[in-house]
């Protein structure tokens, strides 16, 4: 295969955190609408994410937040967002660069993005799982494996496999 010097999948990715910066901006201005609510996971140990340091030591490499019910403060930068949320009813401000996410989910229309690791050099890094299938939504009885959701905390999720629901899938 011939060397990409164009750099498409670099390309592609900053369009698609793009994708989340427009939907947060839009949230920003009217609130969550509807079904919609974000699912954001990102690398907290990333050069301009900032958050307490009782979250860096609870999540010391990867953390998801869930913007539903109780978050305050959303501001949208061009390349970061701020928002604060509730940890065991303690108020707490986590800022948040673009860069710095590896998956955006909005579960209330089953929409989802997983994204590839930035090097400091500015290049992607390969995804270290797979992709995961396309986002369906949890059946009855699946429990979602939020570490922090509207600020509860929840102890993390064990490291996963990514699992083809296809066979489960009506045809």
């Amino acid at each position: 295969m011939a060397k990409d010097f164009i750099g498409y999948q670099a390309l592609a990715d900053s369009a698609l955190r793009g994708v989340v910066r427009e939907a947060l901006r839009r949230v920003e201005k009217q609130g969550l609408v509807g079904a919609h609510h974000f699912r954001i996971t990102f690398k907290t140990g990333f050069p301009g994410v900032e958050i307490p340091d009782f979250l860096r030591e609870q999540y010391p490499e990867e953390m998801m937040i869930i913007l539903q019910h109780q978050f305050w403060g959303l501001k949208v930068k061009d390349n970061h967002f701020e928002v604060t949320l509730s940890f065991k009813k303690v108020p707490a401000t986590l800022s948040i660069p673009f860069a710095a996410l590896t998956q955006f989910a909005d579960p209330g229309v089953a929409f989802g993005l997983q994204f590839r690791e930035v090097g400091e050099d500015g290049e992607l890094k390969p995804l270290s799982t797979p992709a995961p299938t396309p986002l369906t939504p949890p059946m009855k009885s699946e429990q979602p494996s939020a570490p922090a959701e509207s600020g509860e905390e929840k102890p993390p999720a064990a490291p996963g496999e990514v699992v083809s629901l296809d066979a489960f899938r009506k045809k």
